[in-house]
This record gives structure tokens, C-alpha cells and sequence, in this order.
């Protein structure tokens, strides 16, 4: 279990409980205590789409002022930036404590490190200043208006006239100002005299704070933020993940079924964690979108310190006298940052895409994987011998069960030092890795940011020599406790750090390594054993004299950053990498993928992984998975076999396994589970086209791999908080994992009118607005196929991934109501960033029933590059070998062949259907046997 002393609430944490109490504050004065910010008027100016002045913070019963710089930015995309400054501290107007030679500044560089696009400038906006009121007419047909009030100071941005996000409104907004540490005497208390009081509860965690043993020292002084940000009419948040919670985020000032903490973002290593909890986990991503009925908006809060979210929804009536009939919820939340800048993106919508695109036209789209990434990850720690290795490769062979990776923990290093083998266990590492790669395999080896401290290894020699290590407070190389015991910490950071950490992953310096191995990046939160709250201090000193405190939740990205940029410049000509992260942040996903830490093999935690990985999804970090059996202690083998039935249906699909765990590769689970398991294997490579698919429209676009409810049918309000069920990408095929024990069916809720089809035997499921029970015992995966998709599938079964490359394809024709469907296939050479150049074949394939005609055309919906000719004579050969039509029309019963009309070849030709009549409730279907045509060329069949 947790340990929860090792981790704050949010009462243990100075800067959450002054923004509380500032808030409750707030409330309890309601207007009469109007916000203590106001524009100073007279500052304002527009000029290439943004707005700049100075917002000043009062005080009652003073003339003294703060000026906080403001600039709202309002950009091509639609999107707005509102950033809040401190004058002070911003011109080093400021004394540090303790002599400290950190940055006087508030931390300025986080979206040097989260934005990549995104920032044009909306130079065609419409202002106008009246009364103490800016009103700012904005984006695509200036459809979005901000309307920013001047004293107090609230920012209120509408949609058709009426307001979905407001800044301010409640008057949580809190940016606190440098104020020297005014020492005071100790007083003594005479015989008879009452006690001076002690300095209120709020000022007396101003400075130096402890926790664990620890002292933060806080040269600074305090530094927080606190905004509250209110979607009026909306009942429904998402986001901010990671925490184990559900895909709606709930409530958390208390009440039942709520939560007494906020949602928390501090990276953390946290042992075992709980469910159902809004406790801080490895990653942050602060970004939370609102989704009521057709329109969704989003905020993203662009600060790396560690944070707070507090959500309270409340209920308005429309009308005074209805008593809350026709009322509706508006969620209230409230952010808090320990330090840094006031910075936040708002999004308008009003689809779901059209937040997460905004969201990640800013941070970056999930990177490309190569093809291999998304098959399956056989890894445990650890895999004791190369001879071990091995063997596992040989049985997976033996029970014909697919694989792509298997993974190596830090036992295979030399006493932990990392790039380095064990000589006495990994006699051959050169030699396991061709036995891998001769079936296309790969090793994925794990690489920590926690370097031995040890006199002799060069790399802790170098990293030290170099002055390329993390600081404490007193600016020396800071040492903490981890794997290996006494360690330092790579400061990526550093410019210079990268480049040196490139150096080590050449094959010269990195000995017994070849092409196919790649890297896990683990406990780079940072996970510091004997730190507080197992992380490092938040007085370390970073590259450019940045606190930690200032970057923690930067800190893994960082890391995985300079992975990456080493993997791409190791090989020639360049392949895309594969880097594994346990600790992120927004941009995370423009290098790699990630995984929701060190689960447990319980029932309960199969559940939360569902949430779990949906909420990185939607967050724009859509390459999550969760460690397949659970990390921590011995799964059942139903259980087990239900895990993997659902990780086919991750993005990221690793088993995964704690050292103290006994042996479970699939094939240990015997009769009748080693077959069932093989079977969802093996779903997972036959789909392998449509979520290679998946994937490239994420590289493009954002979009989420697996889709919630809410975003695949926004009308519906009973499937906004579903989140045990989900949508793979575009091609309407709906999962419900089996996630309780004993069950031998699920109930899977369908929002539509369209017809499902349950994907192994065509059986039909219809009506809108319920929920309808599918049969599911334990060798039958649910899985549904919405009517009107067309599915591109592999169906031989192989080894890996790298020997399907030449197979060919089939195509599943799933016809709606109106006897269409449409459904598209990206391809290209799984490996290489040819793709940039136009080495890949993009086809749209749509299917339509008319009276004069009822055809199947395939049409090229790529752009054309000067690879795109080399690489179509690559996959000439490449056919589509079956169509199978779903609901096919009854009309067909007699018909035995269709024409097929290919491009490039003069005549057309025939190939045989057959036809199979519905029955027992399942739906008709045909078969299109050897069509023969090109995958990369168009083509027209008629039927």
C-alpha cells in the first residue's frame, strides 16, 4: 500500500493551504470583498494581436501597489494566452535569503521546453475599450469574444454570445508579491500578560517549510499563483492526468462520493499507489477540458512547479422561483502553482477535436512510432541471462505466439552502472540481439537519470568533470540515493548535458549494442530515495540557476528529450526512435510513450487502467499504456487473461512484472488461457493496420488513439462519464474490456441509432441510448463494429510485426443504415522518416449502395512527395487478398461475382463473391475472395 506520510495533502502544503484559505476567504466576503487586482487603464495597448498592460494588486488600508505585468495574446488558431507577470522580482528588484545565487525572476521558460507551434498572432482582431470593459472580437470570423473587466480584474471568453469561460469570476486570483522576511523578536511573556498572537497560519509557511526531515529553504519566499477558472454550464471536466480517478473528475471540497483533496501534479515515484484518488502520480499534464451537450472548451495552465486543482461544481437555477428545475451546473476550479508565471491557453471549441487540436497545435502531435512500437512488449524485472533472453524469444516461437520487444531492467547492467553489461550474465549481448533482430525483434534496455556515484565509471567521472549534474542549494553536485545507491543526476537542462548524453549512446561508447535496441527511461520524475516526498529538494539548483522547484514537472521531459535526440543521431540514415517515459509533461508525446507506472495485479487497478490511459488520450499523450498482469504481486490466471484482452486494446501494449513476482509469460498460463491469450495477441497484429492508422492521424492531428463516448457522440448527455468503454480510432470499433472477475458478459452502452456488429461473429446489436448485455466468456473478447466503417486488417498470423511487412490486406466493410462506409489506411516503411518526403500511400476506401450502381472505391488522399513514386514500386506487390461485406443486402443472394476496375491495367476483371444469408440474430455478410488489386493504387469494384 502507499505510504501516505510520504506524500503531502494539501493542508501540509504551505502554498495549497493559503490559496484555500484565500479562497474561502474570497467566497465568505462574496461581492462586497471585490479581487484586489484591477488594469491600470491608462497602461493598455494592442499591437500585432495582443493586448498589453499592468494589472495592479492592492491592499486594503494601503497605498502600496504591485505591478504584474499582463500581455493576452490571441493567435491564428482561435486560441488566447493570458500571462501574468511580476514586475519586482521580473528586473531582480528583489533580496535573496540565505545568500542564494538562484534566478531572481519568476521560472520564464517553461514553454521554451511544452510549445513547439501554434503562436501566430490574430492580427485581424477587433477591439474597443468602454467603461472600464475591453472587448476583444477574435478567431476564425471573429466567432470568439473576450470581454476583459477592468477593476476587478476578470476575463470572461464567449461562443455565440454567451460566456463558457471566465478568469477571476469568484476573485481566487492570487499572485503572491516578494516581501522581505521581517525578523521579530521573541517576546517574553510576563506573569498575567496574554501572548502576543504568533503570525497568522498563512505567513507562517512563508519560508522555511519542512517536510520528511527536509528543509526547504525557499530563498524566494513565497512565490505561488492561484487563479479560478469557471465553465458556466458545464457539468463535466477531464484531464490532468495522471491520477487513479475516473475519466470525469469529480468534486474535491468534500461531500459524498467526492474528494477532501484537490487533483494534484507533482511527479512523484509512488509505490503502489491507490485508487480512486486525486493523489499526484508520475506525469502532469495540466490541461482539463469542459464538455456539456454539443460544446466543449478547454484551459491548458502552463506551469512546470508542482500544482493543485480544487473542482466544485454548482448548481444555478435558471429561473428564481423553479427551485432548481432547468437549472444547470457550472463547474468551478481553482489552480495553484508553488511558483512561476501566471499562464494560461484558453480554447473555445466547440468540438472535442477542436480543443485537442488547438492543445496540441501548441505542444506538439504524438510522435510517429516505428511500426514495431505498437505490437506486443514481452518485458519483467528482470530477464537474468542473454540465455534468458533467449529462451523467451524461443518459447514465444514454440506456442506461436506474436511479439515485437522484449525488455531488459537494470539487472543487467554492471552493479547498476548504466551503459554498461553484466560480463558474468550478459556474456553475448551482441549475439541475443541477432537472434532477436533475425525475426525483426527488438531489446528496449533501461536507462535511468541516476548515475553511480563511483570513482573509475566514466560516465559518473565525466558527468562530473563536464559540471553536468543537478545542484543543491549550497551550488554543489547534489547526491541522493537510488539504484545504485550514492547517485548524481544528469541536469538535462543543460545544452551541454544533451549533447554529452548523445555521446554515450554511440555504439563505440555504448559497447554491445546494435540497431535494434532502444530505451526505457524510468525514475526520472526525479525518484530519489531518501528525498522528500521521494523526489529531489525543491531548493536544487538547474542549468541557468533555476530552482527545481521552478521545473520539477519538466524534469522527465527533459530527460526523455535527451534520449531521444541521442537515438535520432546514432543511427544513418536516421530511424525514428522509441524512448519509454514514466515521468511527463505537455510535449511529452512529440518523443515517445509512456505508461501509468507501477500498477498492482488486482481486479481493481485492471479497472482504473481504463480511465487511466483514456484521460492521456484526451490530454494529447495518446501513446499510454498500462503494465499488462499488473507491476506488483501474482495475478490470477483469468485475471491475467483478461488484463491481456484488454492491453490489445492500449495504444502501449507491455507486460510487465516486479522482480519478487513469479515467471508469467503467457505461455506459462497453460489450458485453456495460453490459447485465449494467443488469441488476443494476435487480434492486436491483425488490426495492426487500422492503429497504425490510428497513430498517424494522432502525428497529425492530435486526435486520441482510443476515444471516449463523449467524444464520438457530444449530443450525448448519458454517455458524457462512461469511461470502461472506448472507440479505436476512426473505424468505429467499440471495446468494453472484461474487467470483474467471474463475469461472463458486459453491458456495453451504444449512443446512436446505427447498427453494431459484434466483430467475431456479426451478431447485431441496435438502439440508441442503452445499454445492451454481449456475451463474453472468458476466450470472447466484446468488441463491436459500428456500422459504416471500413477496417484494414493483416489476417496472416506471424512472429512479429517486421514479418508482415509484404503480407496482404483485408478489408472488413461494415455497412450503416444507408448501406455506406468509408474507412482509410496510411502506410509506409514502419521505420524511417521517408514518410516527410512522401515514402507512404494514404487511401480512403468508401463504399456506397445506389440505384444504378453499388461500387467499392479505393482513392489516394495523400500528398504526393519526391519519395512518394520510389516508395508505391516498394508495395506493388502488396494486394488485397479478401473484402469481407457486414450487412450485406439480401439482393446478393444470388450473386456470385463482382467486377473489379484497377488502375493501370486496361481490362477489368472478375472475382468471385459469396454470399452468407443472416440467421439467429447475426447479420448477412459477403466475401470478396482474391480482388487482387494494389493497396496503393485506385481501384473501383462493382458489385
Amino acid at each position: 500500500m502507499v505510504k501516505h506520510e510520504n506524500f503531502k495533502k494539501c493542508h501540509q502544503s504551505g502554498f495549497c493551504k493559503r490559496n484555500r484559505a484565500y479562497a474561502d476567504e474570497a467566497t465568505a466576503k462574496g461581492n462586497s470583498g471585490a479581487s484586489p487586482y484591477q488594469i491600470d487603464s491608462q497602461s493598455l495597448t494592442f499591437k500585432d494581436g495582443q493586448l498589453t498592460g499592468v494589472v495592479f494588486k492592492s491592499f486594503e488600508g494601503s497605498e502600496e501597489k504591485v505591478r504584474l505585468p499582463l500581455a493576452i495574446n490571441f493567435l491564428n488558431s482561435g486560441s488566447v494566452r493570458v500571462t501574468l507577470d511580476e514586475e519586482r522580482r521580473q528586473k531582480g528588484d528583489i533580496r535573496l535569503r540565505h545568500d542564494s545565487k538562484v534566478r531572481k525572476e519568476r521560472y520564464n521558460e517553461a514553454a521554451n521546453w511544452a510549445l513547439v507551434g501554434g503562436l501566430n498572432p490574430d492580427k485581424g482582431l477587433i477591439a474597443n475599450t468602454e467603461d472600464g470593459i475591453t472587448v476583444v472580437k477574435y478567431g476564425p470570423s471573429k466567432i470568439y469574444e473576450a470581454v476583459i473587466r477592468h477593476a476587478p480584474f476578470i476575463v470572461e471568453f464567449k461562443r455565440d454570445d454567451e460566456t463558457h469561460v471566465k478568469l477571476n469570476g469568484q476573485g481566487f486570483m492570487n499572485v503572491e508579491h516578494w516581501r522581505p522576511k521581517v525578523e521579530k523578536e521573541a517576546t517574553e511573556v510576563k506573569e498575567g500578560e496574554e501572548p502576543v498572537p504568533s503570525p497568522a497560519v498563512h505567513e507562517s509557511t512563508w519560508w522555511d517549510e519542512s517536510f520528511g526531515g527536509n528543509t526547504d529553504s525557499k530563498p524566494r519566499g513565497p512565490e505561488s499563483i492561484g487563479l479560478d477558472i469557471t465553465f458556466p454550464g458545464y457539468e463535466h471536466v477531464f484531464g490532468i492526468p495522471s491520477h487513479a480517478s475516473s475519466l470525469s473528475l469529480k468534486e474535491t471540497r468534500g461531500g459524498s462520493g467526492n474528494y477532501d483533496d484537490p487533483y494534484r501534479l507533482y511527479n512523484s515515484d509512488v509505490f503502489e499507489y491507490e485508487m480512486d484518488s486525486p493523489m499526484t502520480l508520475y506525469g502532469s499534464i495540466p490541461f482539463m477540458q469542459a464538455h456539456r451537450k454539443d460544446s466543449t472548451v478547454g484551459v491548458f495552465w502552463l506551469n512546470a512547479a508542482e500544482t493543485w486543482i480544487d473542482i466544485v461544481k454548482t448548481k444555478v437555477s435558471s429561473n428564481p422561483l423553479s427551485l432548481g428545475i432547468l437549472g444547470k451546473t457550472d463547474t468551478q476550479t481553482h489552480w495553484i502553482s508553488e511558483s512561476g508565471l501566471l499562464d494560461v491557453f484558453v480554447f473555445l471549441g466547440p468540438k472535442p477535436q477542436d480543443v485537442i487540436q488547438a492543445y496540441s497545435e501548441l505542444t506538439g502531435y504524438t510522435a510517429l512510432p516505428q511500426q514495431f512500437a505498437i505490437g506486443y512488449h514481452q518485458c519483467r524485472w528482470n530477464y537474468v541471462t542473454d540465455e534468458d533472453v533467449r529462451d523467451v524469444d524461443r518459447k514465444f516461437d514454440k506456442f506461436k505466439m506474436p511479439y515485437d520487444v522484449i525488455w531488459l531492467d537494470i539487472e543487467y547492467t554492471d552493479a547498476k552502472k548504466y551503459f554498461t553489461w553484466d560480463k558474468l550474465t550478459f556474456v553475448d549481448p551482441i549475439g541475443m540481439q541477432k537472434q532477436l533482430d533475425s525475426h525483426g525483434r527488438k531489446l528496449v534496455t533501461i536507462i535511468d537519470p541516476h548515475i553511480k556515484n563511483e570513482g573509475g565509471y566514466a560516465v559518473s567521472d565525466a558527468l562530473k568533470s563536464k559540471d553536468l549534474a543537478v545542484k543543491n542549494k549550497d551550488n554543489n553536485i547534489y547526491d541522493g540515493w537510488c539504484w545504485p545507491g550514492s547517485s548524481n543526476w544528469i541536469d538535462c537542462f543543460n545544452p551541454a548535458a544533451k549533447t554529452w548524453w548523445r555521446s554515450l549512446f554511440t555504439y563505440n561508447s555504448f559497447v554491445g549494442t546494435s540497431p535494434n535496441v532502444f530505451i526505457w527511461n524510468d525514475m526520472n520524475e526525479p525518484s530519489v530515495f531518501n528525498g522528500p516526498e521521494t523526489t529531489m529538494p525543491k531548493d536544487n539548483i538547474h542549468h541557468g540557476n533555476w530552482e527545481h522547484r521552478d521545473v520539477h514537472n519538466l524534469n522527465g521531459m527533459t530527460f526523455q528529450n535527451a534520449t531521444y535526440d541521442a537515438l535520432l543521431h546514432r543511427n544513418s540514415p536516421i530511424h525514428r526512435p522509441f524512448v519509454l517515459t514514466r515521468s511527463f509533461f505537455s510535449g511529452s508525446q512529440r518523443i515517445g510513450a509512456m505508461w501509468t507506472g507501477d500498477n498492482q495485479a488486482s481486479w481493481d487497478h485492471l479497472v482504473a487502467s481504463v480511465p487511466m490511459v483514456l484521460s492521456q488520450n484526451i490530454a494529447g499523450f495518446p501513446f499510454a499504456g498500462a503494465d499488462v498482469g499488473g507491476f506488483f504481486g501474482n495475478p490470477g490466471k483469468e485475471l491475467l487473461t483478461r488484463w491481456y484482452q484488454a492491453g490489445t486494446f492500449n495504444p502501449f501494449f507491455r507486460a510487465h512484472a516486479h522482480i519478487d513476482t513469479r515467471r508469467r509469460e503467457p505461455y506459462l498460463a497453460g489450458e485453456p488461457y495460453t490459447p485465449i491469450i494467443t488469441q488476443a495477441l494476435r487480434l492486436r497484429y491483425q488490426l495492426l493496420p487500422a492503429w497504425y492508422t490510428a497513430f498517424h492521424e494522432a502525428s497529425i492531428s492530435g486526435a486520441p488513439i482510443i476515444r471516449p463516448n463523449y467524444y464520438v457522440h457530444p449530443s450525448d448527455e448519458r454517455g458524457f462519464s462512461l469511461d470502461d468503454q472506448y472507440y479505436i480510432g476512426g473505424y468505429g470499433l467499440l471495446s468494453k474490456p472484461v474487467t470483474m472477475e467471474g463475469a461472463d458478459s458486459v453491458d456495453i452502452y451504444i449512443s446512436d441509432a446505427e447498427k453494431y456488429y459484434d466483430y467475431f461473429n456479426y451478431k447485431i446489436y441496435s438502439g440508441a441510448g442503452k445499454a445492451h448485455k454481449v456475451h463474453a466468456p472468458l476466450d470472447k473478447i466484446p468488441l463491436l463494429m459500428q456500422g459504416g466503417h471500413i477496417i484494414p486488417r493483416r489476417d496472416r498470423p506471424r512472429r512479429s510485426s517486421a514479418l508482415m511487412k509484404w503480407d496482404p490486406f483485408t478489408l472488413v466493410v461494415v455497412l450503416n443504415n444507408g448501406q455506406k462506409a468509408e474507412g482509410e489506411l496510411y502506410l509506409d516503411d514502419g521505420e524511417t522518416f521517408n514518410y516527410e518526403s512522401g515514402a507512404f500511400i494514404h487511401r480512403k476506401f468508401s463504399f456506397s449502395s445506389g440505384s444504378v450502381a453499388t461500387t467499392l472505391i479505393s482513392e489516394n488522399i495523400g500528398k504526393e512527395g519526391k519519395s512518394t513514386a520510389e516508395y508505391l514500386k516498394t508495395v506493388k506487390n502488396v494486394k488485397v487478398e479478401k473484402i469481407i461485406i457486414v450487412g450485406a443486402p439480401k439482393s446478393w443472394d444470388s450473386v456470385k461475382e463482382v467486377l473489379v476496375i484497377e488502375d493501370g491495367i486496361k481490362e477489368a476483371r472478375n472475382a468471385g463473391l459469396v454470399y452468407h444469408a443472416a440467421k439467429d440474430g447475426k447479420a448477412a455478410w459477403a466475401v470478396v475472395r482474391k480482388p487482387g488489386v494494389g493497396i496503393g493504387v485506385g481501384w473501383k469494384i462493382k458489385f
